[in-house]
């Protein structure tokens, strides 16, 4: 299985409009980050984890010529933003593209694109094939297991998601006792790490270290990173072996 970071970056993405800081003022293409998203393929099928609004340029950077499946964490613009353009697959493939979310997700597919859902659509709008997914039940995907996993985005819930030993957490504050659960036994986990500053709804990079201390996992991507963290090279030299800074275009091996 592999896994193509799309985007790395927090709901506004590095650099930000207007900002002259010296994250955003970096040449480093590492501190050029995309809303967080990421590509999963295995036995010739490939899955999105969120559209967020940098979907149509990630999947020209990529050169993604067909889509199988969405996986939405949750239905915040900074990650379903995008779904509109699932329609130039659409027309690729000559069907519907399955979307597994929550009813919360849903219902906010169905606001905000109302018009891939009316009884009388337009030609060419998107054919989106909602599938109704809920924390700590397994379903099939293509031939392996994916298992929702619930965070707590403050007082939203995310969905992780865990296929194998593989699993991918973003927008976490706090994890519940059950959702440890279902993260043990992870051998390479993405996780959120917004800042070092405390924040109400993101982890910390302290918080997201207490994480991967619980969990254990061989190696750690860190991701959902704000240009107030700093830069790449700076983060990267600081911590441990086992955890990594991710950045947009990386490619792992599962």
């Amino acid at each position: 299985m592999k896994v193509t970071f799309l985007g790395t970056g927090t709901s506004q993405g590095v650099p930000m409009i207007g900002c002259h800081c010296h994250v955003c003022s970096s040449e480093d293409s590492k501190d050029k980050r995309l809303r967080s998203s990421i590509l999963i393929a295995y036995g010739g099928h490939q899955i999105v984890v969120d559209t967020g609004p940098d979907f149509r340029t990630q999947m020209l950077r990529e050169k993604v010529q067909r889509l199988d499946a969405v996986l939405i964490t949750h239905s915040h613009k900074d990650h379903i933003a995008g779904m509109d353009d699932v329609r130039a697959f659409n027309y690729l493939q000559q069907e519907s593209i399955p979307i597994f979310g929550t009813t919360i997700s849903h219902d906010a597919l169905r606001r905000e694109f109302y018009y891939a859902f009316s009884d009388h659509k337009y030609p060419g709008v998107p054919q989106l094939e909602l599938q109704e997914i809920e924390a700590a039940k397994p379903f099939d995907l293509f031939g392996k297991q994916v298992t929702p996993i619930e965070v707590m985005h403050h007082r939203m819930p995310v969905m992780g998601f865990r296929i194998n030993n593989f699993a991918y957490v973003t927008d976490a504050k706090t994890i519940s006792e059950e959702s440890y659960n279902l993260l043990d036994g992870v051998e390479v986990l993405v996780l959120n790490a917004l800042q070092r500053e405390p924040h109400i709804s993101h982890l910390t990079l302290e918080e997201a270290l207490a994480v991967v201390a619980r969990v254990a996992p061989k190696q750690t991507y860190l991701t959902h990173i704000s240009h107030r963290f700093g830069r790449h090279a700076e983060i990267q030299s600081e911590l441990p072996p086992h955890v990594s800074l991710a950045y947009d275009g990386l490619q792992i091996e599962i």
